[in-house]
């Protein structure tokens, strides 16, 4: 009987042994194999995150240089309006000539842009370029819609390589299509531009392009100033030069 009890006390010990290590978070003791047994199998190690692969393109950005000019007629004279900052950035793939002479296979190119100018940069000029009229940029930045919608954009969807150059001095032809969004309004248009790299790892973007401006709900201005006898022509016609350089690679970052 004394037996007995020994071993029931000594197997409620051990019991209770192991439900305090438990709740102290300790794990149990391992198990010996016996000999038919399999064996563990063994640990995986979690696998790795795939790492963000480097991007291909060649990223530019706005550099100083650039000018936009809007060319317009009226029943008084011709006139014109330009700002001389163009902002933005564009990407290029593989096989984009952005060094002169490069060569390069007409096609569809592998490039993205989005660009934009201030509207309130733009500025009434004679056509030598000296300032014109502070009531016409007042009157330009009302049409345009200025305080609601600061910025002309567009936003590059298509560029195709039409033509390679025959010299170096000579641009790469492009037919390019795009988003342009003028006083909240936005029309596909297509249009042929031209590029020509730099020897400092710049791009000179240039074109035009002709529209009208009721296409994107613009009244053409008619000054109440001048009692309405002067009546501005729908059509305008938009001229740009845009510089692009690379952007520099960040430095690496100190271990």
């Amino acid at each position: 009987m004394k037996r007995h009890l020994l071993i029931t006390s000594t197997l409620i010990f051990r019991f209770a042994t192991a439900l305090a290590l438990a709740g102290c978070g300790q794990s149990e003791a391992p198990k010996l194999l016996a000999k038919n047994d399999p064996a563990p199998a063994p640990a995986v190690a979690p696998a790795a995150a795939p790492s963000q692969p480097a991007g291909s393109g060649v990223v530019y950005s706005a550099r100083s240089g650039s000018k936009m000019r809007i060319e317009g007629t009226s029943n008084i004279h011709d006139w014109q309006v330009e700002s001389p900052f163009i902002g933005g950035m564009m990407e290029v793939g593989p096989g984009f000539p952005i060094e002169p002479g490069q060569a390069a296979t007409p096609g569809k190119m592998d490039a993205k842009a989005d660009v934009f100018i201030q509207v309130r940069s733009l500025k009434s000029i004679e056509k030598d370029g000296r300032p014109y009229s502070d009531m016409m940029d007042k009157i330009t930045w009302e049409h345009l819609k200025e305080e609601q919608y600061k910025r002309i954009t567009y936003h590059l969807t298509e560029l195709t390589l039409k033509e390679t150059p025959k010299t170096k001095d000579a641009p790469y032809v492009f037919d390019a299509k795009g988003d342009l969004a003028v006083a909240g309004v936005t029309n596909n248009i297509a249009m042929v531009v031209n590029i020509l790299p730099q020897a400092d790892k710049k791009l000179e973007i240039t074109g035009t392009i002709s529209f009208k401006m009721t296409q994107f709900k613009v009244e053409p201005p008619a000054p109440k100033i001048a009692l309405g006898l002067i009546k501005t022509g729908d059509e305008v016609k938009l001229i740009f030069k845009w510089i692009v350089g690379q952007r520099k690679a960040a430095a690496p970052a100190n271990p």
